[in-house]
């Protein structure tokens, strides 16, 4: 299965602003962007000329590509459900990916990053109605309940990430229980509620092309 490899602090550093892919790391002094505020490779401290619209609608898909840790064509397919769907296109195609079990895992406070919510779904820690599942991108319900296995309760990964839980701004459209490991999703997520700045219009402009 294809996946990306490369230092993810990159990713962060490419687009100029913290992605928090990292979980913990990116609230500390060792973040990436905090220690070297500028594009990767040789030229990343060069001034560019004024970027082209493509150049901005590329970068923004990428950006939101890297966050949610989604591969090119999936994310395609992401956009085309999303363009079928009745409203807005941006923000139909947030609330697709905002619902995907590894990020409401992670949205929940159970996982450091998306990358470990990833891990702990596939290798069978994670219930969803009382069902282990191990798909990373099965859509989420409004109202399935989604929990930490019993047996998994003390993984070092999720007792870290329940601790750090403080540090974190909980978005409304979840609701959480730390003691229990379970949370459920409330209602659909909508674009206003992201705590990073996202420009839809930019990737509906650039796939409507």
């Amino acid at each position: 299965m294809a996946r990306y490899t490369e230092a993810k602090c990159k990713l962060c550093r490419r687009e100029g602003m913290k992605l928090y892919l990292k979980g913990e790391r990116c609230h500390s002094s060792s973040c990436a962007m905090d220690r070297r505020p500028y594009g990767p490779g040789e030229h990343g401290r060069r001034r560019g000329r004024k970027p082209s619209d493509y150049k901005l609608q590329l970068r923004e898909k990428q950006k939101v590509r890297a966050i949610y840790g989604v591969l090119e064509k999936q994310f395609r397919l992401y956009f085309a459900e999303a363009n079928r769907q009745t409203g807005a296109t941006g923000e139909n195609l947030f609330t697709i990916l905002e619902k995907r079990l590894d990020s409401v895992l992670f949205r929940l406070g159970f996982a450091p990053s998306r990358s470990s919510a990833r891990q702990l779904i596939r290798h069978q820690h994670v219930v969803v109605d009382g069902i282990v599942c191990d798909i990373p991108s099965r859509q989420v319900k409004v109202g399935e309940t989604v929990a930490i296995r019993t047996k998994s309760h003390n993984i070092p990964q999720i007792v870290e990430s329940v601790k750090d839980n403080a540090k974190r701004d909980r978005l409304p459209f979840v609701e959480a229980d730390d003691k229990k490991l379970e949370g459920r999703l409330l209602v659909e997520p909508q674009l206003s509620d992201l705590p990073i700045p996202i420009q839809e219009n930019l990737i509906v402009e650039l796939y409507s092309k």
